[in-house]
């Protein structure tokens, strides 16, 4: 029983080594080609009564209050929750602005196969960087960011792997994730099962862990 369950466990972290090195592949591949020295900063600009000013959206701050712990395993349960978001959160967020690159680059190739060779190249690229870092995910890191991807980018994993790369590479991804109990669909919903991971995150952008 252990045996496979170390199996189980290599499989599922090679499965989401497959996903995320897919799904932020071509961020890395985009930053190499456009990497040039810039001064200042670049931000948006609005004509207000003829002249240019800078516009600067600023993001909302929720104010929560403080976490409230029933029991000393509830406390521990939390703060594992805690490690377990703030390992994964940033690669979620890499996947939000990997979305955004991907959309602009592609738009640009005219040709499928100049689209394949894009995505080929950045998935070597990722894999050099990243590999290591991201085999290492448990199961449960693994699951969170199947749901974080949703939350950032507001497609679940599988709507992702289908648009950028066809729907038969999604449904296997998808029949490979089924095996495990995992489900590539699953939405994040912040108000439900996923209440406490939204809390922490909101308490993460806070600054507060």
């Amino acid at each position: 029983m252990v045996g496979i369950r170390i199996a189980f466990s290599t499989l599922m972290q090679k499965k989401f080594t497959l996903i995320f090195f897919f799904l932020i592949s071509d961020l890395l591949y985009a930053q190499e080609q456009v990497q040039q020295p810039v001064n200042g900063f670049l931000v948006y600009t609005k004509v207000i009564n003829g002249d240019t000013l800078p516009f600067i959206n600023l993001r909302e701050i929720i104010v929560l209050p403080p976490h409230e712990f029933h029991s000393k395993r509830d406390l521990q349960k939390y703060a594992k929750l805690v490690k377990n978001v703030k390992k994964v959160l940033p690669y979620a967020k890499i996947v939000r602005t990997k979305l955004l690159i991907i959309q602009n680059e592609l738009e640009k190739l005219p040709t499928e196969s100049l689209k394949r060779e894009y995505i080929r190249r950045a998935e070597k690229i990722l894999k050099d960087d990243f590999q290591d870092e991201i085999t290492n995910l448990t199961m449960t890191q693994g699951r969170i960011l199947i749901k974080l991807i949703d939350r950032e980018t507001g497609n679940t994993s599988y709507a992702l792997i289908k648009e950028l790369k066809g729907a038969f590479n999604a449904f296997l991804y998808q029949s490979i994730a089924r095996l495990f109990g995992e489900n590539l669909k699953d939405e994040y919903d912040p108000k439900g099962d996923d209440k406490l991971v939204e809390e922490i995150v909101i308490r993460i952008e806070n600054g507060e862990y």
